[in-house]
Formats: structure tokens, sequence, C-alpha cells
């Protein structure tokens, strides 16, 4: 089958949010049928500056079209008109400016979707929230499938996204949790779906078996897989990180929960607390210039594994998440996480799989935090739990037959 995926950006250098997902499904997919992605030139969702040339290009075996955006974004201007659309009484027409002030406005992938729709088997449209989406699935909803990447916000309320999950045909929802969010807050009427999420590649090359708790601490220690035992070396030493450390990876900004990491974070310090916080991703604050906050900087795939493994704790502080991939990779090598209690599927991640705590204040924070630093026990445990949490639930060949359901129910 020759399958369109729609995104607002994409490249590899982008590892967060729905491009990552998005970027993570489309190379799977490239291995059994033909895939292109359509996209903008824009890196910066700031922004959305177009800074990748426009036309054809090819990242991992996929083919992506790049359209050029007609406008860059005001963000000071676009949050200013949230705020004021997401309070009063509005129009239609008001909704549609909202959209095209949020970005990224790029009338030429569109046109590509109009003239070439019936050239491709399948459209599959990454995240609700952007006008290619809302604009785009129109053009061929029965043979859309739309991965909505949702979560409670101000934004999804507008009379517009009533509209656009009304047309959707196919869905594949992240997570039970985002699939009962969004059946109970709008009238769907689906020819398909599937709760599907996204695989996890660093279990790929592993066997599907459950770990038995071992007797003693040291042949737990045996029995975690080699790559795991010197947990991340490398990026230890890199980064002069010698002593335990929370890290968080992703977007750097108030809007994942960072400002409030740091502030819950300076609480614990200032309780005598000798952990270390790292961050790495895309840094969108500032940072204070304290010595037990590091920044790692956008890291490789390869390296990012190692911070990873190399982690006393990950931590997932962000109020607003479909899916997580951070929290999902996190479990895959065996560390556990520490959530925030506002995202209802991050709860459900620890629930689930018993590997992680979940606070909802500065105080719960700083106990969960302790109380996973001072159990070594603990960890190793939960770092079993999340690991079979992933096999059972987050294997590739399971979510790729799932999307291959999801393809098969389209109407040409």
């Amino acid at each position: 089958m020759k399958i369109a995926f729609v995104i607002q950006r994409y490249g590899a250098e982008i590892l967060g949010g729905s491009e990552y997902h998005c970027r993570l499904i489309a190379e799977r997919m490239a291995a059994s049928h033909e895939v292109e992605v359509l996209t903008t030139c824009a890196r910066d969702y700031i922004t959305w500056k177009n800074e990748y040339p426009e036309g054809p290009d090819r990242i991992r075996g996929v083919t992506v079209r790049r359209f050029a955006n007609a406008r860059t974004r005001d963000i000071q201007r676009f949050n200013q008109y949230s705020d004021w659309i997401f309070h009063n009484e509005h129009s239609r027409e008001d909704e549609m400016r909202w959209l095209q002030e949020q970005g990224p406005w790029c009338p030429a992938l569109l046109d590509h979707l109009e003239q070439h729709h019936r050239s491709y088997d399948g459209l599959i449209f990454f995240t609700y929230l952007y006008a290619p989406t809302v604009l785009g699935l129109g053009i061929d909803p029965r043979r859309s499938i739309l991965v909505p990447t949702a979560h409670d916000e101000p934004a999804i309320q507008l009379g517009l996204y009533r509209d656009l999950f009304a047309q959707a045909s196919v869905v594949a929802f992240n997570t039970e949790v985002e699939k009962h969010f969004l059946k109970t807050t709008f009238d769907m009427r689906l020819a398909a779906e599937e709760t599907v999420g996204c695989g996890v590649d660093l279990l790929q090359d592993e066997p599907l078996q459950a770990y038995e708790e071992p007797e003693d601490e040291e042949e737990a220690h045996k029995a975690l897989p080699v790559h795991l035992r010197a947990r991340g070396t490398q990026f230890r030493r890199r980064h002069r990180l010698h002593g335990q450390f929370l890290l968080y990876g992703g977007r750097i900004d108030a809007g994942k929960g960072c400002e409030e990491l740091i502030e819950y974070f300076t609480s614990y310090k200032e309780l005598g607390g000798e952990a270390t916080l790292a961050l790495m991703g895309v840094k969108l604050m500032q940072l204070p210039e304290v010595p037990w906050v590091r920044f790692a900087g956008l890291l490789s795939e390869r390296e990012r594994l190692q911070a990873l493994e190399a982690a006393t704790i990950v931590v997932v502080p962000s109020p607003f998440e479909s899916l997580s991939l951070l929290a999902l990779e996190a479990m895959a090598v065996g560390t556990p996480v520490l959530c925030n209690a506002r995202s209802d599927v991050l709860v459900d991640h620890c629930h689930q799989s018993n590997a992680g705590l979940y606070y909802q204040d500065r105080d719960e924070f700083i106990e969960c935090t302790n109380l996973l630093l001072a159990d070594d026990r603990l960890r190793e445990r939960m770092g079993r739990n999340g690991r079979d949490y992933v096999r059972r639930n987050y294997r590739w060949d399971a979510i790729m037959q799932k999307y291959d359901r999801l393809l098969a129910a389209l109407k040409s």
C-alpha cells in the first residue's frame, strides 16, 4: 500500500512529542509499505519558520515531502488571543483565525492533499491540534486514520475540534485513558478503532518473557541484561554525574512542567537532598545556574539510551500526556519513573506497570524522590516491572498488526 503521513514537523533531530511518535511509526511501516510523509519546512514549533528546504527528502528510508509555511507565528500575540477565545463567547470565524494564528499555516500542503489524495491508499494524520489535520482530514475522511495524541486542555473544547472528531472514521488511540476521554467528550461514530500506542525500539531484540524475582540482590543484578549492569557509565562520565540523579528528557519549557519540576527539586535540595537533576533535549526556558542542575543538550538516540540507563529516576513532569514515550522508554531499560499525577495517562501507566510513583504537589514530589533514592531494591523491582509492562503492551510486532487492521478498514 502507498501510505501518506501528515504531520506538522518531521526530522531526525525532532525527538519529542507527536513528531517523534510519527517518525517511529513511519519508519516501521516503510518496511512493508510505500511511505511518504507530508509536512512543513518548519523545525521550530514556536515560530514555524521555514528552515528545512522545500521539496522531497529521504530520511531513514522514508520519503519526506516538505511544503513551505505561508506565515510564521507571533507567540505572544497568539497566547493573548488564546486567552481571549478560551474565556469569551466567539464565532466560528474567530476559531478559524485562532487556528491560523496557531500555525503551522501551510496552504501548499493542503493543496497537495486536494490534488493527490487519491494516489494514496491511506492517509494517517498525527495529532488533532494543528491546521494540517483540522483542514486535511476532511478532504478524504473515509480513507484517513486519525492518531489524535489528545488530552484534556482548553483548546480541545473549541467547536472546530468537535467537527474534526465527528468527521473521523478510523482512529488509532494512544491509550485507553485517551480513548475514554475522547469518546465521552465527542460524538464519534467510528468505522474502526484500535488502542495502539507506539513500539519501543529498545526492546526489539529481547525475548518476550517475564522476570522472576531472584532470591538475593546479587542474583537480581546478574539477572539483568548485560547492557543494563553498567547503568549508563558513558553518560555519567561524559557529564560528570557521579552520584544519584533524576533525568528529564524532551522539550524543556514551562508547558511541559519543567518550571514546576525545577521549583520542586529546589525545595528537595533546600531540605538537604543530595541528588542532581539532569535535563536533555531542546532548551526553551532559562535554567538556574546552580551545580545541581545539569543541561545535557540535544542527544543522539544512542546517547538518550545511555542517559535513560544511567538515571536513578526518570521524571515525567508534564500534566498533559496522551502516551509519554519518555516514560515507556525509561521503563524499557529498567529505570523507575516519577510522574505528574495531573496526567491521567501517566497515573494509569504507573498503576498498570507498578514501575513508578506519581506526585500531586511539592511535598509528594519530595517524599517520592526520597523514597526511590533510598531503596535500591524497590528501584530494581520497579525496573523489572517496567520491562515486563513494555513487553506486554508496546512490542513493535503487536503495534504494526494493529495498524494493518486499521489500514484494512479504510474505504477505497
